[in-house]
């Protein structure tokens, strides 16, 4: 099917980091204002937001971690811990006019399309439905736990959690710990317990 000229084509953005954030600015520069932002969370911010984990920073220095829209941002760090960088996609979401177009608590579980209509049918997990012309998916995947199977680890009588769901109500004063791993995250988060 073709879209009658007359009717503008609606875009459809999943997730509001990095990725999404930036699709929806350049629809904007684009003149291009028919886009909604759906976001699984309450608050823009992808893995940056999920991501808490004590040190939890990035480990490219800040102003080539920025858009190229918008690289003048005040880092206080070469490179940007964790609540600066979710502070920046905030500044960009609200500086950018982004929020009227964001809907929180929209965590997609269904996408097809509907061919002869060509339009994209959107199921979310609240039950609600959407339908856009163009879909752009902006998932990140850094903050889903991969945990390993461990033989024996639902017999650990301690408390073991992943790193991208943190535990901050424990205090590790005085705690042997375990880390499984030596990616990123434990890089960043070893030094800081």
């Amino acid at each position: 099917m073709v879209q009658a000229a007359s009717q503008p084509i609606s875009v459809a953005i999943i997730g509001t980091g990095f990725g999404g954030l930036g699709q929806a600015v350049y629809l904007k520069k684009a003149g291009i204002e028919s886009f909604t932002i759906y976001e699984k969370g309450d608050e823009v911010g992808g893995t940056w937001r999920e991501n808490t984990y004590p040190g939890a920073a990035c480990d490219v220095p800040s102003h080539l971690y920025s858009y190229e829209f918008e690289p003048h941002y005040p880092w206080a760090y070469r490179y940007g811990k964790q609540a600066e960088i979710l502070g920046y996609l905030q500044h960009v979401a609200s500086k950018y006019g982004l929020r009227k177009h964001i809907r929180f608590g929209k965590q997609l579980v269904e996408a097809s399309f509907d061919e002869p209509r060509g339009v994209w049918k959107l199921s979310f997990a609240d039950g609600s439905k959407a339908e856009a012309n163009v879909l752009v998916s902006s998932v990140g995947q850094l903050h889903k736990p991969q945990i390993p199977a461990i033989k024996g680890a639902e017999t650990f009588a301690g408390t073991a959690f992943h790193s991208a769901r943190w535990r901050h109500d424990l205090d590790f004063t005085g705690k042997r710990v375990a880390v499984i791993g030596t990616g990123p995250s434990a890089v960043q988060f070893v030094p800081a317990l």
